[in-house]
C-alpha cells in the first residue's frame, strides 16, 4: 500500500506521518507538494497537521484551492482512502470531503494534551484494531478544534453511525467536562457515509512510536493496511 503525504507551506506534521508509514511500518511513502496534481500511484492521502498556508483567512481556507486537494476530491471520489489530522481535518471540511467546520475551541485556548477518546465504530478498516467503546488516549494540539455542524448534519451523522471518535472521560463516560473543546456531540472524528475519508484532530501519529510511551494511534494505521491486505486477498 502506498501513501502520499502532502506538504504544504507551513505543514508541520508531515515527518511525523511518514515516519510512522514508511519507518514503523515499512509502507512505500511520498512526500506530495501542494502543487502536485496527479496522485495516481498513491492507495492512501493523508494531510498533516499544521498550518497550511499559514492558516490565513481560516484554517484550510486557502489549502482546499490547492492542485493537490482538487485531486485528493478526485481520488476520494474513485474510492481510495483519504486521512485528514488536526489541520488536516480542518482542511477535509473546507473541501466538502466531510461535513461541517472545525472553529475556534470553546475557552478561545490553544490546547495541547493528551486527552481520552471513545472508540465508536470498529467495522471500518481504520478502526478494526479497536473494539467498538474502547477507550484509547491521543495527543491534541488546535486552537480550532471545536467541530461544528447544525441540527440536520449532526442528526445524519449520528443515524448514518459516521462518528469514530468522541471525547470521553478515562472511563468512556460522554461528558461536558471530558470535551476538551467545546465540539458538539463531543466529536473529535467522523468518516464519511462511504468510510474511505476520515478526519479527526487528536494525532495518532504522536502515538504510534513505543519510545514515546504509547501505541494506541498505531492501530488506526495498521488496521487500514489490514483491511488492504484483506481486499487483496
Amino acid at each position: 500500500m502506498k501513501f502520499g503525504v502532502i506538504v504544504f507551506p507551513g505543514s508541520n506534521c508531515d515527518r511525523d506521518i511518514a515516519m510512522v508509514v514508511r519507518d514503523l511500518l515499512q509502507q512505500p511513502t511520498r512526500m506530495v507538494w501542494h502543487e502536485e496534481s496527479d496522485l495516481s500511484d498513491l492507495d492512501v492521502i493523508v494531510i498533516p497537521g499544521g498550518f497550511s498556508y499559514g492558516d490565513y483567512l481560516r484554517c484550510g481556507a486557502i489549502a482546499r484551492f490547492s492542485p493537490v486537494m482538487q485531486a485528493t476530491v478526485k481520488h476520494a471520489e474513485q474510492g481510495k482512502y483519504v486521512l485528514g489530522v488536526c489541520n488536516g481535518f480542518q482542511v477535509l471540511t473546507e473541501t466538502g470531503l466531510l461535513p461541517g467546520a472545525l472553529i475556534r475551541n470553546r475557552d478561545l485556548h490553544f490546547i495541547c494534551d493528551r486527552v481520552p477518546l471513545k472508540v465508536e465504530r470498529a467495522d471500518l478498516p481504520w478502526t478494526q484494531c479497536y473494539q467498538p467503546g474502547q477507550v484509547i488516549s491521543l495527543p491534541i494540539a488546535h486552537g480550532e478544534g471545536c467541530y461544528y455542524a447544525d441540527d440536520r448534519t449532526l442528526a445524519e451523522l449520528e443515524e448514518h453511525n459516521q462518528i469514530l471518535f468522541r471525547y470521553c472521560t478515562t472511563t468512556g463516560e460522554i461528558t461536558e467536562d471530558s470535551n476538551p473543546n467545546g465540539s458538539l456531540h463531543n466529536i473529535a472524528g467522523l468518516c464519511n457515509r462511504r468510510g474511505n475519508v476520515v478526519g479527526m484532530m487528536p494525532h495518532p501519529e504522536r502515538a504510534s512510536d513505543s519510545m514515546l510511551g504509547n501505541t494506541e494511534g498505531l492501530k488506526l494505521f495498521e488496521g487500514l493496511l489490514q483491511g488492504a491486505m484483506a481486499t487483496v486477498g
